[in-house]
C-alpha cells in the first residue's frame, strides 16, 4: 500500500504582461479554471496506473490533469485543492504574474492571508486530507491528482505520521511523490 501524491500537468492559462495586484486577483480566477496543454510523461502514466483507488481535487485542472492519464476518479473533493493566494492591493506594483505568485505565496506562509484560507487552516485541512488518504490506503494504493503547495503540505503530514518517502515532492507539473505505509 501507498500514497501517489501527483500534481496536475501544465495549466493552458499562460501570460507574460504585467499585471496590477487586482489585475492578478482576476487571473488566478481564471487560473482556477484552466485546463491542461500537455501531456503526462511515461513515467508519471506507469506510476498512476499502479493506484488502486483514484482521488482528483475539485479544480479542473486536476481534472483534465486525470482525464489525460485517461483515468477514472473514484473521489472528487475540494479537500485537495490548491490553496488560495492572498490579494493585497499594491496599486502601483505592476508584475508578471509569476512574481506575483512569488510575492503573494511568500507573504501567505508569513501569515498575511487578506480573506483566504489561512496558513493555519490549510495545515489543518492538510492534516485531514491525510487522514483521508490514509484511510484509502487501507485498500491498496491511492493516486491524488492534485496542486503543489497542498500536495507539500500533505506530504508533510505524512512524513510526520511516519511514512516513508520514496519520492518526494517536486513543483514540476506532472511531478508525482511516492510515500509507504510505516512499518511499525
Amino acid at each position: 500500500m501507498a500514497i501517489i501524491l501527483m500534481r496536475h500537468g501544465k495549466p493552458d492559462r499562460q501570460s507574460s504582461s504585467r499585471l496590477t495586484a487586482l489585475a492578478m486577483a482576476e487571473w488566478c480566477e481564471q487560473y482556477d479554471l484552466s485546463l491542461v496543454c500537455d501531456l503526462p510523461p511515461a513515467r508519471s502514466e506507469m506510476i498512476a496506473r499502479q493506484a488502486d483507488y483514484v482521488i482528483v481535487s475539485s479544480l479542473p485542472r486536476a481534472q483534465s490533469s486525470l482525464e489525460k492519464l485517461q483515468m477514472q476518479p473514484q473521489e472528487i473533493s475540494p479537500l485537495f485543492a490548491e490553496v488560495d493566494l492572498p490579494i493585497i492591493a499594491f496599486p502601483r506594483w505592476r508584475l508578471p504574474p509569476f512574481l506575483w505568485l512569488s510575492v503573494l505565496r511568500a507573504l501567505w506562509f508569513c501569515g498575511v492571508s487578506g480573506s483566504v484560507e489561512s496558513y493555519r487552516d490549510a495545515s489543518q485541512r492538510a492534516h485531514q486530507a491525510a487522514d483521508r488518504l490514509i484511510e484509502r490506503s487501507h485498500s491498496g494504493t491511492v493516486l491524488l491528482v492534485g496542486h503543489g503547495i497542498m500536495n507539500k503540505m500533505i506530504a508533510r503530514e505524512l512524513r510526520r505520521r511516519g511514512w516513508q518517502a520514496e519520492k518526494h515532492a517536486s513543483s514540476r507539473h506532472w511531478s508525482t511523490a511516492i510515500y509507504n505505509q510505516p512499518f511499525i
